[in-house]
């Protein structure tokens, strides 16, 4: 009895110590952006696009953002086209513009807008909005 005991014992203690063990491969990693999943609050401002920081020629008419420089190289530009909601706090409207450039100027929580994404929230005079904002997911884009 004693026995068969310390054996059932020893292969129960063998085979908990071999699993919690056992390494991970890294295929069965998956790495995900949290980032999009938060929701960013800062200044929003206006800018004439170009040659954004993503390689693609834009212009005033295009809805092009321009996320802080630090997230972008944060991400080695992975954001580069992903659409991004924003809503202007002062008065809940929301719309949508797609990440081309990176804003050098803009703090953490702050994003550049091309003109036709500003002035579907305010005349440029106004300059600066207080937004949130966040990333839609990898390949939305609005309908």
């Amino acid at each position: 009895m004693f026995c068969a005991t310390f054996i059932y014992i020893s292969t129960l203690f063998a085979m908990i110590t071999f699993v919690h063990s056992a390494p991970v491969s890294e295929t069965s990693v998956s790495v995900v952006n949290l980032d999009k999943r938060i929701t960013h609050t800062g200044r929003g401002t206006w800018f004439e696009p170009g040659l954004g920081n993503c390689g693609n020629w834009n212009t005033a008419n295009d809805p092009i953002i321009a996320i802080p420089e630090s997230l972008y190289d944060q991400n080695g530009g992975s954001n580069c086209g992903q659409w991004i909601h924003i809503t202007d706090e002062n008065t809940g409207k929301t719309v949508y513009g797609r990440t081309e450039d990176s804003c050098p100027g803009c703090g953490s929580g702050d994003l550049d807008m091309s003109p036709d994404v500003f002035n579907q929230f305010a005349k440029p005079d106004v300059g600066v909005l207080s937004i949130s904002w966040y990333f839609m997911p990898q390949g939305w884009a609005p309908s």
